[in-house]
């Protein structure tokens, strides 16, 4: 699957600029529209440490009412969480009804990089594995909308964003252990996410790929991917644009 994407595909910044206001007025619509029509929603962000995945959800959501939508940073799993089994901190953090939620990592990290550090053996994140087929059914048998965004960049790109990123000692701490263990292991932790994806590409709850070499591509590509899948779940209460969308882009596929 990740394996097919053009990692060289980019957007010009001031084509981006031009562009996102009007897919900002048509996320806050929506949004709005799911929160009258009762329908929950989840977006995961996953992807590769230092993709980028902070500043898209930091663009996504600037225009968006946060009475109605959080973003939810999930970290390795505490103390007190793990005494309940692993599914429990996330079943804590789902939407309501017509809200919805931004997951920044997800219960995928038990499957990607605790089994890549081994925090996990292979038959529990097998196990885990059949745990998350099930939670992302029960939830869209209950009308939840889930969207899932794997961002993607090939080894030598997060090498380059690690080194800017470890000269500064105001970004230097953005890179853990954790992260230089996925930098290290990058092609068993490649092989990881491939399994994972593949298996887990569902119709109820599909992947989107993202080539995350040029941000503004990414970006654009997970406001248009959204607001399709809103528009797709919403059907005829999805409210019709406020502001015009760039020639293509009326349906958010371009």
């Amino acid at each position: 699957m990740l394996t097919g994407l053009d990692l060289s595909a980019a957007l010009d910044k001031d084509v981006y600029n031009k562009r996102v206001g009007a897919w900002e007025a048509r996320l806050y619509d929506l949004t709005h529209a799911a929160f009258k029509a009762n329908v929950p929603v989840l977006v995961v962000m996953e992807g590769w440490a230092a993709v980028g995945k902070g500043g898209a959800i930091r663009d996504l959501t600037e225009k968006l009412d946060p009475r109605g939508c959080r973003v939810i940073p999930i970290t390795p799993p505490r103390t007190a969480e793990l005494r309940y089994p692993w599914l429990w901190r996330f079943w804590n953090k789902i939407p309501a009804y017509g809200q919805t939620v931004i997951f920044d990592h997800s219960w995928y990290r038990r499957v990607l990089i605790e089994r890549l550090s081994k925090t996990v053996k292979r038959r529990t994140a097998e196990d885990a594995l059949q745990d998350i087929v099930e939670f992302e059914q029960m939830l869209a048998a209950d009308g939840a909308l889930i969207v899932k965004f794997w961002f993607h960049i090939d080894r030598k790109e997060q090498a380059r964003r690690f080194k800017k990123l470890l000269k500064d000692k105001l970004t230097a701490w953005q890179v853990g252990e954790e992260d230089a263990l996925q930098h290290e292991a990058y092609d068993d932790y490649l092989g990881l996410a491939e399994d994972v994806l593949s298996r887990t590409d569902l119709p109820h709850a599909p992947w989107h790929l993202i080539a995350a070499t040029d941000k503004y591509h990414a970006r654009a590509q997970l406001f248009q991917r959204l607001i399709a899948a809103y528009e797709a779940r919403l059907g005829a209460a999805a409210p019709p644009p406020t502001r015009p969308l760039a020639r293509g882009e009326e349906a958010a596929h371009a």
